[in-house]
């Protein structure tokens, strides 16, 4: 059972088994689950379903790890999606214009491609759950902040 959970929550849902752009995949994956928790939560729900995400994704990932020779494997995307739901957590009020949810998507897999600062350092310093993690994280904080000056800017 512990297994099943692991690659469930690990590979969100099983988006991460896919045979080409797994990341990509785990990030349009979370583009849903944003907009349900906007049309039928709060900010607050956001950023509470982001911090329980981000420690089941560690406990999910290290469990994979444990078990793979490969220190970040591919399978692992709840990284994206705890990232992808952060880039979106800035500009709540603005999660009805589509454009936003394409923006947000492009902002967080440019940083998350790109790995620069915080980034960068987590994905090539941290060999560990934490650091698959981390990075996306700050990816998403990098993607909320442009996305933010974006929306403010121009829209």
């Amino acid at each position: 059972m512990k297994k099943f959970c692991s690659y469930l929550t690990a590979t969100w849902f099983g988006l991460g088994f896919s045979p080409k752009a797994s990341g990509t995949c785990g990030s349009l994956g979370a583009l849903p689950f944003v907009y349900l928790i906007f049309a039928y939560s709060s900010r607050e729900v956001l950023f509470i379903a982001s911090i329980a995400l981000f420690f089941l994704g560690v406990a999910a990932t290290n469990f994979i790890i444990k078990s793979s020779e490969d220190k970040d494997p591919s399978l692992v995307v709840i990284d994206e999606v705890v990232g992808q739901m952060l880039t979106f957590s800035l500009v709540w009020h603005s999660l009805t214009d589509w454009k936003i949810y394409v923006l947000g998507f492009i902002l967080f897999r440019f940083f998350d491609i790109y790995k620069m600062g915080p980034v960068k350092f987590f994905d090539s310093r941290i060999h560990n759950a934490w650091g698959v993690m981390l990075d996306d994280v700050f990816a998403g904080i990098l993607a909320a902040i442009c996305l933010y000056l974006v929306n403010f800017y121009l829209f």
